[in-house]
């Protein structure tokens, strides 16, 4: 049933645009939590290229003579020696890439749900519907964060050709993809994308379907209301999951 055109205007913009509504707001959650996390992901990138870089340099013998400093002092050392705003060196390309994948992702699930596989007459989403929608929205979400993921990992490396002492290849995030771009022209930028799927059809045909099977069962059990609480009450739920 469509909605009268004054109608439609006084509707608020979640309602009126709900797909773009959904990717904001998937892509507004993904870069908080990529601020949050984003020094862990730097130092556990930082110890494996000091363990790299001293094979390299000191062959078998770096496992004796190797400076492994542990998580907390290698943070410390990057404060110390490089300053606090350092432990956030290459967000701008994480943040690039969660914003499509996540936005992507729940924008094709949603557009999966509702349009293309259509809930039961009780508004159940079906098991089976869950696990090939979160699949197949895995799939999307990837394939279009493939270049930003490329970069994202390109940008990581360079911390490895500096400990070696070796001259950068990029100036920043641009310089990357216009340096991957020239070099390899557009498929350049989807190099690795077919493990890179698989991968995310696999991860996200647990957490869509863990989100979807958790709000359902709180919509139906539990005073909650299909809205924007029981939403991060149910992608919290499946963090812990994920954790354990």
């Amino acid at each position: 049933m469509s909605v009268p055109e004054d109608e439609e205007r006084l509707l608020p913009p979640a309602q009126r645009w709900p797909r773009a509504s959904k990717f904001l707001l998937s892509g507004c959650a993904a870069t908080v939590a990529e601020l949050a996390t984003f020094p862990l992901d730097l130092i556990k990138t930082r110890l494996q290229m000091q363990g790299e870089a001293a094979l390299a340099r000191l062959g078998d013998s770096a496992r004796e003579s190797a400076p492994y400093r542990g998580m907390v002092r290698t943070a410390l050392g990057i404060i110390q020696e490089e300053g606090f705003l350092k432990l956030w060196q290459g967000v701008t390309p994480a943040i690039y890439r969660h914003i499509v994948y996540s936005g992507g992702r729940m924008v094709t699930y949603e557009h999966l749900r509702e349009v293309v596989f259509g809930k039961s007459e009780d508004k159940h989403y079906p098991l089976w519907k869950s696990v090939i929608g979160g699949m197949m929205a895995g799939v999307v979400g990837q394939f279009l964060a493939n270049p930003t993921d490329l970069v994202k990992v390109q940008m990581q490396m360079e911390g490895k050709r500096k400990l070696e002492g070796k001259p950068l290849r990029f100036r920043g995030v641009h310089h990357a993809f216009a340096k991957i771009l020239s070099e390899g022209g557009i498929r350049g930028l989807w190099a690795g994308w077919v493990p890179n799927i698989q991968r995310a059809a696999l991860v996200n045909m647990g957490d869509l379907t863990t989100y979807d099977t958790v709000k359902h069962y709180l919509v139906l059990n539990t005073p909650l209301e299909d809205n924007i609480m029981t939403h991060g009450l149910s992608s919290n739920l499946v963090g812990l999951h994920k954790a354990t």
